[in-house]
């Protein structure tokens, strides 16, 4: 007999608390948004620091995707300056 578990998302396996685990579903979902469009713009980190209003060495951490350096309002922020439209739905 397996002791194994299943989750529904990496982040319900990594926190134990739901909250927290949310919390993070969200951000990193901004992040890789973020990411991918800093990348398809082919801008170097002096540039994206630049539109995001932020020093070189944060663009760096946030390509590198060092999530637990960035809230989940700094996130929504960057999105903001770099023109994506974030749509937030709630389930019950």
């Amino acid at each position: 007999m397996s002791n194994l578990q299943s989750f529904d998302n990496v982040w319900d396996a990594l926190e134990d608390d739901p909250v927290m685990a949310e919390n993070m579903k969200l951000r990193s979902t901004l992040l890789m948004a973020i990411t991918r469009n800093i990348k398809s713009r082919n801008i170097n980190q002096t540039e994206a620091a630049r539109l995001l209003e932020i020093t070189q060495p944060r663009v760096s951490a946030l390509l590198k995707g060092k999530i637990e350096d960035f809230r989940l309002d700094t996130l929504v922020n960057f999105a903001h300056r770099l023109g994506l439209h974030i749509d937030l739905k709630i389930a019950a």
